[in-house]
């Protein structure tokens, strides 16, 4: 049996699709108008777009980063975590600047004169000796045992040597020099011309030794003792155990004659101790 009803259907279908499409277009093939409607796929376009996009944020972010792009100084995303901070305080960072050397302050020296005497370091205690039995009397030791020598020499020949003052230290002689110079009134120059100043006496050094006659003692420090044998006796002999007189008549330093003061050189400490005095010119 022949189907008459296809044709009509499929003259439906077609007004149907015709019907959507607009009116300037109808007479184009069916075809042709399907290829017209936008399809479902993304186009080429939009890939490229993406692409670029994507490329675009990428480039930012390096740039970003690592500075490709740009001249500026790179800036870390990430700040760096501070140190953690001892218990103890940091050790201050040394100075670049260099501390200035501070020189020791000298310590106060004597002048080399005051009234006609020389300045001598005050002997220590330990290199002195006893001359005496009460032990009131001492010297170093080698100036010690050359007067002991002396004093036994002398009394084999019948002369007494009393030794009246030794070693003296500066202290001592503050009072020897200032309190007698007040008690009789005299002026710095006049005590200075029968005792030395503290600091500028022979007995400071363990090497001087005044000395009496035992058999006259009221000629004990006086000029008046050259006239006894102990002084006669330590002229000729004095020599022999390296004593000699510190204060001749007319020595060069201005000190009044002292016959009862004697002083010993005879090792290099001594002589040395005493060899400006020689110098001196009145």
């Amino acid at each position: 049996m022949k189907n008459s009803s296809l044709p009509k259907q499929t003259e439906t279908v077609a007004d149907e699709s015709t019907e959507e499409i607009p009116e300037a277009v109808r007479d184009l093939p069916v075809v042709a108008v399907a290829s017209s409607r936008p399809s479902a796929r993304p186009g080429l376009f939009w890939k490229m777009l993406g692409l670029g996009v994507v490329a675009f944020c990428v480039t930012l972010a390096l740039n970003y980063q690592f500075g490709i792009l740009s001249s500026q100084p790179k800036i870390p995303l990430v700040q760096p975590q501070a140190s953690v901070t001892s218990s103890r305080s940091p050790t201050p960072a040394a100075s670049t600047t260099p501390t200035p050397t501070v020189s020791p302050t000298p310590s106060p020296t004597l002048p080399d004169h005051l009234l006609g005497h020389l300045p001598y370091e005050e002997a220590p205690a330990t290199q002195l000796e006893s001359i005496t039995e009460d032990g009131s009397h001492r010297l170093r030791k080698a100036a010690a045992q050359a007067y002991l020598e002396m004093e036994q020499q002398a009394r084999a020949s019948g002369v007494s040597l009393v030794p009246i003052s030794t070693f003296r230290t500066v202290k001592e002689q503050e009072g020897i020099f200032f309190e007698i110079k007040a008690q009789r009134g005299q002026g710095a120059t006049t005590r200075a011309e029968v005792s030395a100043p503290p600091g500028y006496s022979e007995h400071h050094t363990g090497y001087a030794i005044d000395i009496g006659d035992g058999n006259r003692p009221a000629t004990n420090l006086s000029v008046s003792f050259e006239q006894t044998e102990a002084f006669q006796w330590l002229k000729e002999n004095a020599p022999f155990y390296s004593f000699e007189l510190s204060f001749p008549k007319n020595n060069p330093q201005g000190v009044s004659y002292e016959p009862w003061h004697w002083r010993f050189v005879g090792d290099r400490h001594s002589l040395e101790t005493f060899y400006k005095a020689r110098k001196l010119k009145k």
